[in-house]
């Protein structure tokens, strides 16, 4: 896949705005697949691609969510920022003959997070939350410790996010909640008495 290519088609598809994003991104994710032993490509391609559908409209995203066999309809019943990584798993696949399901599976989880994470899903998820002009409390801390342990970094954003929602009253995507027991459990090592 010609990376040049891709970020020309990506640069025609995204506002301004979320292009720029998506190439911190892209930067962030290569620094920490550097660091963590992890395909560089892979990364590459993920990060660039995570944000593929986030400028299309919700009748557009809703629509494949609804005809799409790999989407779950519950998608539905919560607010449409989760949208975008599913529904953009399934196109990459569509107009960019993507197949393989590690790219994918990071692309469609990168904002709920999951259990089980890959560190491809990690990464993907990590480098979105710290790419360099996010700016809001918590973030800091988990740059700093996504220097040194990923998984540790994946627990703190996923707890921040889940704090930041139910703050808020606001409804929380069940792969949000297992992202964050799941990681709990590897940080902790066990339920806590």
């Amino acid at each position: 896949m010609n990376i040049d290519n891709l970020k020309a088609d990506l640069k025609e598809r995204l506002t301004k705005g979320r292009y720029e994003h998506t190439l911190r991104v892209t930067d962030t994710a290569v620094e920490l697949a550097v660091n963590f032993h992890e395909s560089v490509e892979n990364a590459t391609i993920a990060a660039l691609f995570h944000d593929y559908c986030k400028c299309d409209s919700l009748e557009e995203m809703k629509q494949t969510i609804e005809t799409s066999s790999e989407l779950p309809d519950v998608l539905l019943s919560f607010h449409h920022e989760l949208w975008h990584g599913p529904v953009a798993s399934v196109r990459i696949e569509e107009n960019y003959a993507i197949t393989d399901q590690e790219i994918k599976d990071a692309i469609y989880f990168h904002t709920t997070g999951r259990a089980n994470m890959t560190k491809l899903d990690k990464i993907i998820f990590i480098a979105d939350y710290i790419e360099p002009f996010r700016n809001f409390p918590g973030v800091e801390e988990v740059r700093e410790t996504a220097k040194t342990d990923l998984t540790k970094a994946c627990y703190q954003a996923a707890k921040n996010t889940v704090r930041f929602l139910m703050e808020r009253d606001n409804t929380v995507y069940p792969d949000s909640f297992h992202a964050y027991n799941d990681l709990n459990q590897h940080v902790f090592g066990g339920i806590k008495k």
